[in-house]
């Protein structure tokens, strides 16, 4: 993002932008970044999060059971993810709350490395994006067992949400496009139309059902820095509700 910030004015940069658009400069306030300052182009999809177990795991076949085997762990219990401050720590955090209970958060350096330590048996359970699982749930060696969106998804019809289980979790992130600030309105323009030429083709829409992406809506231009400035202050409460320090981990 400062690298971004530093190529204001410059029609030939883009940033694909995770939820660590909005958590990155609350948690690091000496970044001096201000994200209502890059040119907002299109959101390309919102992507989902299951919580997933090793299938060898026989003793968990659902929620409950999730949460007992964790409180009998304690902080032995090991949830892998990709960073503090990422995605998943924040849902992991989230969890720890509404569950009461207290785990060991294990960073790696991305999605595909935590699915493979899952399956591994170096970790406990994750809280993955599908994408990152499901050629390991395909081949019998990882399972999910609730997903954290408001609806069941097409791809995944038999695993129940939190909120149908009675527990208020219900979190995504975004998968957007942002140009750094100043960037001009004819580049703004044409990266949206490109941008959202891809977005209704066959082949994304296709790509999101099977990937549990949501994709079902299009957001662009003035209408997705209203969507960064309400989800910038959703985290912001995130955080502030769940304690920095369970989410960065000092």
């Amino acid at each position: 993002m400062p690298y971004l910030q530093d190529k204001a004015g410059d029609d030939h940069v883009v940033l694909v932008t995770l939820n660590s658009f909005y958590t990155t400069p609350i948690i690091q306030e000496d970044l001096g970044v201000d994200v209502a300052e890059f040119t907002p182009i299109g959101r390309m999809a919102l992507d989902t999060f299951l919580l997933w177990v090793n299938t060898d795991r026989e003793d968990i076949t659902d929620l409950d059971s999730y949460v007992a085997a964790v409180k009998a762990a304690g902080v032995a219990w090991k949830v892998g993810g990709t960073g503090s401050g990422q995605e998943d720590s924040i849902l992991t955090a989230m969890m720890e709350k509404e569950f009461g209970y207290e785990v060991t958060y294990i960073p790696f350096p991305g999605g595909g490395t935590v699915a493979k330590n899952l399956v591994g048996n170096h970790i406990d359970s994750t809280v993955n994006n599908p994408a990152e699982q499901n050629e390991f749930m395909r081949a019998g060696k990882s399972k999910p067992l609730v997903q954290f969106t408001p609806e069941r998804m097409a791809s995944y019809p038999d695993v129940p949400t939190a909120k149908e289980l009675g527990h208020d979790i219900v979190y995504f992130m975004q998968r957007s496009i942002n140009g750094p600030p100043g960037m001009s309105a004819e580049a703004r323009d044409w990266y949206i139309n490109l941008f959202k030429t891809l977005f209704d083709s066959e082949e994304w829409q296709t790509f999101c059902t099977e990937d549990g992406l949501t994709c079902d809506e299009w957001v662009a231009g003035d209408d997705l820095a209203a969507f960064h400035a309400e989800q910038g202050k959703r985290h912001k409460d995130l955080i502030e509700s769940v304690g920095a320090a369970a989410i960065t981990g000092e």
